[in-house]
């Protein structure tokens, strides 16, 4: 037994004699599919929250910050945005001059002591659509502020705004978390997707920050503004079912201004990590895309070598995330492979000695057995899969799909013990409602001209080998399937060590309940047998339906 293996199983058991509580580890795995079906005595989705609800309304005057949001730019430097001034929606709209006000951030380790201060760059965007009876829009002033020197696991006092007016913003203040090192991970990091703004999305941030994350992941699907005419009026869980006249996808982009003030209570305190998902896209005049999530987000790019923010990294104490982009180009050859090439060299200069975890986000998953979005980014995986295989990603958290499911370690549809575990988290509260149908259920399987990429090519396949064999669709629940249940809710990881993780699923009906996670397992390395520095690893399959 390998020094890290015997120190991850007397921590296990160690862990075990404590808790008194047995929590499986993926050492187990693989496991059977589990599958806890939607209870009917709860409803499948709810309204939005409205625009008058005190926390989407604005409570500042125009000169003052909200919306104030953090990020992780590096391990010594954090970013801080936020909005000032007054979005305009109309007919017509004058774009407001972002020069008018400063970007200005002070910060320092005592209350109403800021020892350092920054300045940075501000921005606004328009949502324009040329046709007869649409409302434009044009936002307030976004500001971006970059704050560095900080020193880790410190807390920090920090306000923003302009100095000069004066106008700046109550105190806040935050934690850093841990340099990279193979023993220092972030205390909880969160995990949620398909967010939205309804009273299922309430609840979920309520118990989110009850749980007192260090770090959030979001990914993709944040506000669903695009479910909205762009006059307004009520949210709808089908845009094309209920305006099949409308000239193009709406958008009211109001609700952005209200999801950032309904956010800025945790997001002000804990960095908030984004990707973009398929909810972001927002077309409008000129072919134009993704212009509130491009302009709304600060996030590390350039600082981790990407030339779009639709795809960048970062590192949060011993564990490396890497964030990709469904809904641009993926692919490994010709003219547009920036991403792969990207993420190529990305990979290969991570340094498992001091990050020891790889984890991977993205939209839309690769591995799902719902009906809903059923092998809709298959040509993503194909692209992408064999070179986050080879460099041993442990985890993979994605969205889109509205319901909870957790994988066994996979890889090209082969249960292998050095594939990742996938983890599906799409079900944050949004107005779409949760997903029930499971495409191995009789008349659920999907054709094979559904669930098309808005972006993208389609790659459906029938599979080659296992039980399902020459389908299109499974005939029970797949095998790579571990456990799959119909909730809205948040994920919780900690990291413990360089092997050992807990993943931990809460249900939003639990949140009354202490220590009640839907599903909880550890999730363990094995960097003996699954080294990506070999080129050629000890690989493990498994069939659980052989024997």
């Amino acid at each position: 037994m390998t020094q890290p293996t015997l120190f991850s199983f007397i921590f296990f058991l160690t862990n075990l004699l404590v808790s008194g509580k047995h929590i499986p580890t993926t050492l187990q795995g693989p496991f059977h599919p589990i599958t806890i079906h939607f209870d009917p005595s709860l409803r499948r989705g709810s309204d939005d929250i409205p625009m008058d609800d005190p926390r989407l309304k604005k409570n500042v005057t125009s000169p003052f910050p909200e919306q104030i949001a953090l990020a992780l730019s590096t391990p010594t430097s954090m970013w801080v945005s936020w909005v000032t001034g007054d979005a305009q929606i109309g007919p017509n709209v004058t774009a407001l001059d972002p020069t008018s006000v400063a970007s200005e951030v002070w910060y320092g380790k005592e209350s109403g002591k800021y020892s350092s201060k920054k300045r940075g760059n501000a921005t606004v965007y328009s949502q324009l659509y040329p046709f007869e009876g649409l409302f434009n829009y044009t936002s307030a002033i976004i500001h971006h502020v970059r704050i560095d020197g900080l020193e880790p696991e410190t807390k920090y006092y920090y306000r923003c705004g302009d100095s000069s007016l004066p106008a700046m913003s109550e105190e806040h203040v935050f934690e850093t978390l841990p340099l990279p090192a193979q023993n220092s991970y972030p205390r909880r990091i969160a995990v949620i997707g398909d967010l939205g703004l309804t009273r299922n999305s309430s609840t979920t941030i309520d118990h989110l920050s009850k749980n007192d994350p260090s770090l959030i992941l979001m990914v993709g699907d944040l506000t669903y503004a695009n479910q909205y005419l762009t006059t307004g009026g009520k949210g709808v869980p089908c845009f094309s079912c209920a305006f099949p006249d409308a000239p193009i996808r709406e958008t009211y982009q109001p609700r952005w201004d209200g999801w950032g003030r309904f956010m800025e209570p945790l997001v002000s305190r804990v960095p908030m990590m984004v990707i973009e998902g398929n909810h972001e896209i927002e077309p409008q005049a000129a072919g134009i895309t993704f212009k509130s999530y491009l302009t709304r987000f600060a996030v590390p790019a350039k600082e981790s070598g990407s030339n779009s923010n639709f795809y960048y990294s970062f590192d949060a104490g011993g564990v490396h995330f890497i964030m990709l982009g469904a809904y641009v180009d993926y692919n490994s050859t010709g003219e547009n492979g920036a991403q792969y090439a990207w993420l190529k060299e990305d990979l290969r200069k991570v340094d498992r000695t001091v990050t020891p975890w790889l984890v991977a986000a993205w939209h839309p998953p690769w591995y799902n057995s719902y009906s809903s979005h059923y092998q809709e980014f298959e040509c993503m995986r194909q692209e992408m899969e064999q070179l986050l295989y080879h460099y041993g990603v442990d985890i993979v958290f994605s969205g889109h799909v509205h319901a909870y499911e957790r994988m066994n370690r996979v890889y090209n549809y082969t249960l292998d013990a050095c594939g990742p575990i996938y983890i599906t988290v799409g079900d944050g509260g949004n107005i779409e409602k949760v997903d029930v149908d499971h495409a191995d259920e009789p008349g659920k399987c999907p054709s094979q001209g559904d669930n098309m990429p808005e972006i993208g090519g389609v790659c459906h396949l029938n599979f080659s080998s296992g039980p399902a064999k020459g389908n299109f669709c499974w005939d029970r629940q797949p095998e790579w399937s571990a456990y799959r249940e119909s909730s809205f809710g948040h994920g919780i990881l900690e990291v413990l060590n360089p092997t050992y993780a807990l993943w931990s699923w809460h249900r939003n009906q639990d949140t009354n309940k202490e220590d009640s996670p839907g599903d909880q397992i550890y999730i363990v390395r094995q960097p003996d047998i699954c080294s990506p520095s070999t080129s050629l690893k000890v690989i493990s399959h498994f069939n659980i339906y052989s024997h």
